[in-house]
């Protein structure tokens, strides 16, 4: 049986492909793989930078596969280390993830998207969070939209389920960039290269930081970093990049990073 998820490594970088004809739906089976496909990403040293797309041009994810629900899927079943989507609430991930989005991002396919780092979408990319039209809540979507976008603006998108396009996603800071479909992969690639290349134990703690002080005062937030009360920041701090940062810049070259 063909995997409905597809996994190339080049050098540093994975590449995470959905392929589930027609539309790119999420069963929970398929959420396990893309958990378990993460899980290695995360403790795989040798990768720094992951992509994440689907096939077609019409759909990137419209989220959980219905058909699985009518044939009794429940909407708390096991959905793997990751939740749904094999992102959402993986522990530790502390690499880049790049979202090269090809079509409509719908309900989960949305809260997946906005799981990632960057976002690049096809020009006619759209999205939506059509769960109120089916009598359930749109949960991860609902917990993190408002801290991603205007709170107005995440009410009314989690309230109408309406659609909106690329420009109006841009305009509310939803995705980074809107390019041509053809370009979408290479500029995915282009990107993922650069931070491929860039400090790894930096991004480590870039990603903590953010995720852990969220919730936190401002004061709250630098006694963790500065007092090293972080891991990837203690381990930063202690590292032999910290000192080829510094030293790189001193004798004005490009760093070596080791991740170490």
């Amino acid at each position: 049986m063909t995997s409905p998820i597809h996994v190339v490594k080049n050098g540093a970088i994975l590449e995470v492909t959905i392929d589930r004809p027609k539309a790119n739906a999420i069963d929970a089976a398929t959420s396990r793989i893309m958990g378990d496909v993460f899980a290695s990403f995360r403790d795989d040293p040798e990768l720094r930078v992951a992509i994440l797309t689907s096939t077609g041009e019409k759909f990137f994810c419209p989220g959980w596969d219905l058909k699985a629900a009518a044939a009794g899927e429940a909407p708390d079943s096991d959905y793997g280390v990751g939740g749904f989507g094999g992102l959402q609430q993986l522990k530790g991930l502390n690499k880049p993830v790049v979202c090269a989005v090809n079509g409509l991002a719908f309900g989960g396919g949305f809260e997946i998207m906005i799981s990632c780092d960057i976002i690049i979408a096809a020009e006619h990319a759209t999205f939506a969070l059509p769960e109120i039209n089916s009598g359930t809540v749109a949960d991860a979507a609902t917990i993190k939209l408002p801290r991603r976008i205007p709170y107005h603006v995440a009410m009314e998108l989690l309230f109408t389920g309406r659609r909106i396009d690329t420009k109006e996603a841009k305009q509310w800071g939803l995705i980074n960039e809107v390019v041509a479909a053809s370009d979408l992969m290479p500029r995915a690639r282009a990107l993922a290269e650069q931070l491929a290349g860039g400090p790894p134990l930096v991004f480590a703690a870039i990603k903590e930081i953010a995720r852990d002080t969220a919730h936190l005062s401002v004061e709250e937030a630098f006694n963790l970093v500065t007092k090293r009360k972080l891991k990837t920041v203690d381990v930063l701090y202690s590292s032999e990049d910290q000192l080829e940062g510094a030293k790189a810049f001193a004798e004005k070259r490009t760093p070596v990073w080791q991740g170490k």
